[in-house]
């Protein structure tokens, strides 16, 4: 399937269901669930933003759901994007968790990423995640190369 609203465009699996929100005064949120519960999110946030301080309002949050969160940082290399953020491990109802919070800044907007699931289904659906980050990422225009 293909999602294409709000400036946001994505392929993702036919039997994943889709939730939006158009935040009029905020950004544009869209998520698409697994059958089994992970999800995959990508919400646009205003140009000229800190990328890092969207992602440490995500871990705070986490932080206060969830006591025994470990964090760490991390980056992805997609499309010619650099993408930063963090990986988290956690407990919920007695399962272990698995999720990633990356952000990728451009010249029109910052975009925020996050995948989340159990980790007996993290194994699985980690390469949809990945796919579907790619499909949205190679959509974008080609980034700015810095001159040295």
């Amino acid at each position: 399937m293909h999602f294409n609203r709000f400036g946001l465009a994505f392929d993702y699996p036919d039997n994943w269901s889709v939730d939006t929100d158009d935040s009029q005064d905020r950004y544009a949120a869209v998520t698409v669930y697994s059958p089994e519960g992970g999800f995959w999110s990508v919400s646009g946030h205003s140009a000229g933003g800190d990328p890092a301080e969207l992602t440490q309002a995500v871990l705070a949050q986490m932080r206060k759901d969830y006591q025994d969160l470990d964090s760490e940082p991390a980056a992805d290399e997609v499309a010619g994007h650099s993408l930063t953020g963090i990986d988290m491990n956690f407990y919920c109802l007695d399962l272990t968790n698995t999720a990633q919070v990356r952000t990728l800044e451009t010249a029109d907007a910052i975009y925020l990423f996050i995948c989340q699931a159990e980790d007996r289904e993290w194994e699985r659906v980690s390469p949809v995640f990945a796919a579907i980050t790619t499909s949205f990422v190679a959509a974008l225009p080609e980034p700015l190369q810095d001159d040295d």
